[in-house]
């Protein structure tokens, strides 16, 4: 089947949401980075979620969960098959101290509504610039705190379609990872339990968190946050400064001269000037500490093809 034959079939399932065919996804990541995907769908409800993963799923159509766009790097030849994005799914509900938040909600704007009804617990997540559903699939975390703390369970759909609730222990969650990304699951929605606070604290807190993450981020120019995994025993930024490497990179890409954590769309970058910085760090690192740099970022999609 052609993407125009999946746009005509899943216009009859998706009623509420949007489709769009050879849609741009540098528009749609954090990086401004990204080829065209060959259709993008963008449900309105968890059931045209729903709707959209079974029929990816019967007729054997790549599937890709796109997210906030904040942790990944599409290549520049863009993704075949379907490409979701739950930024309509963004419902967030709060019941005494537990909070409930759909898949596409920003993780800050979860972190606003819990400081201004004085909860606490998820000041950490004030300046991290995913969504919640990103944030479950790697346990986002930062300034001591991670969603494993707070979490109470999750909605989450398979790669058939099948609803599933996952407690705290099913989800299995590590250091940047979870049984959603092991197993390739569609988070849906999250629930987490927080603590009443005192409001004067919390915003002193939060306060500190936003002043040292302005202060220390370049969050001035495009990016996909922090690339590399925390290497055991080290720190990756610490590794990649101690090289040299800031102010260094390939075409409009560069490593930050404010953290060396994060690269940069400085001017005008491709996704391959994203990703052979991302290598010529990799291999500096290496040849000089001996130590291999995971990514934390995900790299997706098809290079160009002439």
């Amino acid at each position: 089947m052609s993407k125009h034959q999946w746009f005509e079939e899943l216009q009859k399932k998706i009623t509420q949401g949007t489709l769009l065919i050879d849609e741009p996804l540098c528009k749609y990541t954090m990086t401004k980075l990204g080829g065209t995907a060959d259709l993008l769908v963008i449900p309105g409800t968890i059931d045209e979620t729903e709707a959209t993963v079974r029929y990816a799923y019967e007729n054997e159509i790549p599937l890709l969960l796109l997210g906030n766009g904040s942790n990944m790097v599409v290549r520049d030849g863009g993704v075949r098959g379907i490409v979701l994005h739950l930024s309509r799914l963004n419902a967030i509900r709060i019941e005494g101290s537990l909070v409930h938040a759909e898949a596409g909600a920003l993780i800050i704007d979860v972190s606003k509504r819990a400081v201004a009804t004085t909860l606490s617990g998820i000041e950490f997540a004030c300046g991290i610039p995913g969504s919640i559903g990103g944030a479950m699939a790697m346990n986002a975390g930062a300034y001591g705190g991670e969603i494993q703390d707070i979490i109470v369970q999750a909605t989450v759909l398979t790669k058939a379609g099948e609803r599933l609730v996952l407690s705290k222990e099913e989800l299995e969650l590590g250091y940047r990872k979870s049984i959603i990304s092991q197993e390739g699951y569609y988070v849906l929605s999250a629930d987490f339990q927080l603590v009443p606070g005192d409001q004067d604290v919390i915003n002193e807190k939060v306060a500190d968190l936003t002043f040292q993450r302005e202060s220390k981020q370049p969050l001035e120019y495009p990016s996909a946050g922090s690339v590399f995994k925390r290497p055991p025993g080290y720190f990756a930024g610490k590794l990649i400064q101690d090289c040299g490497l800031q102010g260094k990179g390939h075409g409009g890409a560069e490593v930050s001269l404010k953290h060396a954590g994060f690269i940069i769309n400085k001017n005008n970058a491709t996704a391959s000037d994203y990703i052979e910085t991302i290598n010529m760090v990799k291999a500096e690192v290496k040849k000089r500490f001996d130590v291999d740099l995971e990514l934390e970022v995900k790299i997706v999609g098809e290079e160009i093809t002439d």
